[in-house]
């Protein structure tokens, strides 16, 4: 039964996004499937990016701890870090895992590149709409 509703929810999420793509009343508004594929693309290469940094870090000392009042470190491995690098740079910030060291300067480097990308992509995308209407 479980996984009957797995399928079934996965099935609905990606109908959704389906429709949304197919819908042509979205092409009315200011959005751009090629800016949205650029934008997606581009986070998650500096997603992935930033896995790779993290990991390198994580070989010579510990870059991430489950608590900061324990600061019992975290021995992470690449999936770890990409899920790290994921609610970094989404700015999640679930707190299951928390950056120490070196790593704190890079988190917040990528956190705040995940709120200024996307920001920049929407004022290009306003931008080049009221190019369209003049």
């Amino acid at each position: 039964m479980g996984q009957a509703l797995f399928i079934v929810t996965i099935a609905f999420i990606l109908t959704n996004l389906f429709y949304f793509f197919r819908n042509k009343t979205y092409k009315k508004g200011y959005f751009s499937t090629a800016l949205f594929l650029n934008l997606f693309f581009v986070l998650t290469g500096i997603l992935i990016g930033f896995a790779i940094l993290y990991y390198l870090l994580s070989l010579n000392r510990v870059i991430l701890v489950t608590s900061l009042s324990s600061r019992e470190p975290f021995d992470p491995d690449f999936l770890d870090l990409l899920y790290f690098s994921g609610v970094t740079i989404l700015s999640v910030g679930y707190g299951d895992m928390l950056p120490v060291g070196i790593a704190r300067f890079f988190a917040l480097i990528e956190s705040g590149v995940g709120v200024l990308l996307p920001t920049a992509y929407f004022i290009k995308a306003l931008d080049s709409s009221r190019g369209n209407d003049e």
